[in-house]
């Protein structure tokens, strides 16, 4: 009697991807027990991060990985696939096997696969892999795809924040902030209704906007309710660092920039809560001088002194 062909294709998935994720651990485990007794050998203490190291998963492990991807439709087995490939992808040697086997555009073409759990396995393994310039450039032609993506998931789902790390990593430098212009009221609207874990995210991709000057009028344009309610004592501190960067960030391009046009602004944009010198966010702000946090102060100071 034979096997279903389902069934079969399964139980090798099932086979590789154990053998794959077996060599990830091992891997991890004999670089973090030779770099202790590198350590000790040395008399110091042992480091507690991840080791570095240049120990490559077998290319053709990496590529049979790929392989599966592109050949089955289970999206438990995808799945499984995308998590082995994002954990590889701890070896910075990986990263650029996985981009030599066209594996960024296979994962890329996972963005369009309408189970969550995939989508979310394909963005983080997409995250880990954008720590390598030469990826980020690769990676980079699916920003629009990943922005409309954090759009349409659900508030504060799994998918929906797995987007917006990649984004972080993406908007580290300017190159590709361009891109990402038409989502700027989306990631306002998500600082205004999310939960503060999805505020922090957003954050993190707002501060790397706003310090690129090309981007300060398309963010002070943009409309946004209650932005100055997060400039308050009782937030979380690492939103209020983050919401006060943003803030810096404006008011040091807005007074670089001349020929700022008031008019060009409405009056419940970025620009007249943060710059038009507002009389409630001042208040908060002088408030703010007296946080117990030093960063917090460096902050308000830097917003104060611009």
């Amino acid at each position: 009697m034979r096997e279903p062909q389902g069934a079969a294709v399964r139980a090798a998935a099932a086979l590789l991807l154990g053998a794959s994720v077996c060599y990830c651990l091992w891997r991890l485990a004999a670089g973090g027990r030779r770099g202790r007794r590198a350590a000790a050998a040395r008399g110091l203490p042992a480091d507690s991060s991840p080791p570095v190291s240049t120990h490559t998963m077998d290319v053709d492990v990496l590529q049979k990985l790929i392989h599966l991807l592109q050949a089955t439709d289970d999206p438990l087995i995808q799945e499984q696939a995308l998590i082995t490939l994002s954990n590889s992808s701890a070896f910075s040697v990986n990263q650029d096997i996985i981009r030599n086997l066209d594996g960024l555009s296979v994962i890329g073409g996972m963005l369009t696969n309408c189970v969550p759990k995939v989508k979310e396995k394909a963005l983080n393994a997409l995250n880990n892999l954008s720590m390598n310039i030469k990826n980020q450039e690769e990676i980079q032609v699916f920003i629009t795809q990943v922005c409309r993506t954090v759009e349409s998931a659900p508030l504060n789902s799994d998918v929906q924040l797995a987007g917006l790390r990649l984004l972080t990593n993406m908007s580290v430098t300017s190159d590709y902030h361009q891109k990402m212009i038409n989502s700027i009221p989306c990631f306002l609207h998500l600082l205004s209704e999310g939960t503060e874990r999805t505020q922090i995210q957003v954050l993190k991709v707002l501060v790397n906007l706003s310090a690129n000057p090309a981007m300060t009028r398309h963010l002070l344009r943009a409309q946004v309710p209650s932005l100055e309610l997060l400039f308050d004592n009782c937030i979380n501190r690492d939103i209020l660092v983050r919401a006060l960067a943003f803030a810096a960030n404006l008011k040091k391009n807005m007074n670089d920039e001349e020929g700022t046009m008031i008019e060009e602004y409405s009056e419940d944009s970025v620009f007249f809560t943060l710059c038009r010198d507002s009389a409630p966010f001042a208040q908060r702000l002088a408030l703010l001088l007296h946080h117990p946090d030093t960063e917090v102060k460096e902050q308000v100071v830097r917003i104060l002194t611009q």
